[in-house]
């Protein structure tokens, strides 16, 4: 739903706040700069600016300054706020182009108060405005472009067939022919069609996107404009398709970065590779910097292979992409796609980023903060605060190791490798079953969050009735719904299991580095959080929602087998007691257990009257659904976590 419109609308609204949020600073600005010339002497330098700036500006300016007459420093806040591009404003010729120049006048105003002597005044009212402005500029954010490769494709398939209708559906195309084409394409300057020209409805809304950056950024300038990101990045030809979009829309210019994003299991384990071509390309050669930005997906990726898959393949990637890099002499920056959810990256920040690979992180890194995530780190000052400073405080300490790598570093790569093979073939087994789809559908309230409104998104990226349509936050949110919360251990007991019986030395050096090694005791007390947030009971209740019983033992079993063999498993690992290690969080899920199985009950009840209603469109039927979508929502609020 994220359309060309949504897309100006939402690049016009963060420049209208920016501006506003810089217009309040200049006013708060204005009051405190109280200097009067009865009792300071001007420097001839903001005089002349002064007089210089209201002769260009006009009657307007003259009107601006009049009010304080013997407060120059005022007036020239008062000329900077006249300059501001708000609509109060847009009739003047005079205005701000960019934030550069509100900048620039800044420090004429910071050289005369300097002149005055008074840098501790320059320190506490400018300092905080010309940050402000370093930062934000006037467009508050950058906004990332991103779609999925599939759906360039289609829209592929529509422009090539239009231009060139002799040849085959480029869709039809292998990944060599594909670039081959590509390429081909991209050594021409000139577009496919004229400006407006309808290929077909994927093809129209990509190009309709591009076309709105293209009119923003000849308006107001590239720093609003971020990233344009491929989801699902599976070959070489999926970047080179954007370039051929900002061909058409005439954007090829301004040289934005063209990131990849990773996602599953395959596309993770290959990012080596097709970085490797990408950055031997002519073309990136020819139109990027010596800077490259990797975006990492950790919700698809789990939903692919489990979460201990997930989060090697991720480990890998980074360590194998950051090698790559230095070699070419790239400066990499990694954008981590997390959720909020364990299951999808979540966790304390400077422990999430203790856990990369050494060398990973080189003075830059990207975060995705989503959903109630952003209320619970950053609604209030305090939490704000720890939280940007655990941010800056890892990636600092992560950038101090790049530069200055360890000696000496145990880690147990081997010993991983094994453990995430083997627990993504049990994972694998389980999702692939063939009873697996009809326990999903009845034993969590997936339904139900498909009829919720919690994303730009659908919950389905095509409407396919399968695992791999579903978009991770309602896979995730389903499966804590139900206190499966399988997305975030399933595998680990069968994988400990196995790699101890198949590979005794390399389990042993595992164990011997559960509480050292950063990356494996953040990953394994990750997992066993979400065995103790898992609920056996309410699983079991749960599973009474599937219908067919063979269907609902086959997999139950599979699920609680698991599941007691993780927590023992894990425990092993780990040594010592969960009891005593965990007892914050057991105690405060105990707390919470008697309201959370009444809301749990509710749900239940109300799932079965809903399901077994006739005909899903009568009113008795929405006014269930509305009463389900509320009752989910205090079990979110319950739990602490969605998706």
């Amino acid at each position: 739903f994220v359309t060309a419109d949504v897309t100006k609308d939402t690049l016009k609204i963060l420049r209208e706040t920016g501006v506003a949020l810089i217009q309040k600073s200049l006013h708060e600005l204005a009051v405190a700069l109280s200097f009067s010339i009865q009792r300071n002497k001007i420097p001839s330098s903001m005089l002349t600016a002064i007089q210089s700036e209201t002769e260009r500006l006009g009657e307007c300016a003259a009107i601006a300054i009049r009010r304080n007459p013997y407060e120059p420093w005022r007036q020239w806040v008062n000329l900077m706020l006249l300059k501001l591009p708000i609509e109060s404003n847009l009739y003047n010729e005079g205005i701000y182009r960019n934030s550069e120049e509100l900048i620039s006048d800044l420090e004429v105003l910071e050289h005369s108060l300097l002149e005055l002597g008074t840098k501790d005044i320059i320190q506490e009212f400018i300092f905080p405005v010309k940050r402000q402005l370093y930062c934000f500029g006037f467009h508050l954010a950058q906004l990332d472009i991103r779609q999925n490769s599939a759906f360039h494709d289609i829209a592929l398939d529509q422009i090539i067939s239009a231009v060139y209708p002799d040849k085959p559906l480029y869709s039809s195309l292998n990944w060599n022919q594909r670039v081959e084409l590509l390429s081909a394409e991209l050594s021409s300057k000139r577009p496919f069609a004229v400006s407006g020209t309808s290929f077909g409805e994927e093809a129209d809304k990509v190009l309709a996107c591009y076309s709105e950056v293209a009119d923003y950024v000849k308006q107001h300038g590239k720093e609003g404009i971020g990233s344009f990101i491929v989801s699902m990045t599976r070959n070489l030809a999926d970047l080179l398709a954007v370039w051929i979009f900002m061909r058409e829309a005439g954007l090829l210019q301004y040289k934005f970065q063209v990131v990849p994003l990773f996602e599953t299991i395959e596309d993770l384990q290959g990012a080596p590779t097709i970085l490797s071509s990408f950055l031997d390309h002519p073309f990136w050669k020819n139109h990027s910097s010596s800077f490259q930005e990797v975006m990492l997906g950790y919700s698809d990726s789990n939903k692919d292979g489990g979460i201990i898959a997930s989060r090697w393949n991720i480990y890998e990637s980074e360590k194998n992409l950051t090698h790559l890099a230095k070699e070419r002499g790239v400066e990499l920056r990694f954008f981590h796609g997390t959720g909020g959810t364990i299951s999808r990256g979540g966790g304390k920040y400077h422990r999430f980023l203790e856990s990369m690979p050494v060398g990973s992180v080189q003075g830059k890194i990207r975060m995705t903060v989503q959903g109630e995530t952003i209320a619970q780190q950053f609604a209030n000052l305090l939490n704000a605060s720890y939280n940007v400073e655990m941010l800056t405080s890892g990636a600092a300490v992560q950038t101090a190791l790049s530069l200055y790598p360890p000696k000496h570093l145990s880690i147990a790569e081997e010993a991983m490798h094994h453990l995430a093979q083997f627990a993504f073939n049990h994972y694998r087994s389980l999702v692939s079953h063939p009873s697996f789809f009809v326990f999903y559908g009845q034993a969590t309230p997936i339904d139900v969050l498909e009829q919720s409104k919690i994303g730009s998104r659908p919950a389905r990226r095509t409407g396919k009735r399968s695992i791999q349509d579903l978009r991770a936050i309602p896979w995730v949110f389903s499966w804590h719904q139900s206190r499966f919360n399988i997305t975030g251990w399933f595998g680990i007991g069968t994988a400990l299991q196995q790699l101890k019986a198949s590979y005794a030395e390399e389990y042993n050096r595992l164990q011997s580095l559960a509480n050292s090694w950063s990356f494996l005791r953040y990953t394994l007390i990750q997992l066993e959080t979400n065995l103790i947030n898992a609920n056996r009971s309410m699983m079991e209740v749960y599973a009474d929602l599937v219908q067919d019983k063979e269907d609902k033992n086959a997999i139950l079993s599979i699920i609680l087998n698991e599941y007691e063999l993780s927590l023992k498993e894990v425990d092993v690992l780990l040594g010592g007691n969960r009891l005593e290690r965990r007892k914050t969080l057991l105690d405060n899920n105990h707390s919470r257990k008697e309201y959370l199985e009444m809301l749990h009950q509710l749900q239940i009840n109300n799932l079965r009257k809903w399901r077994n209603l006739p005909d899903p469109s009568s009113s008795e039927s929405q006014h269930l659904l509305e009463k389900l979508l509320m009752i989910t929502n205090a079990l979110a609020s319950g739990l602490k976590q969605t998706g």
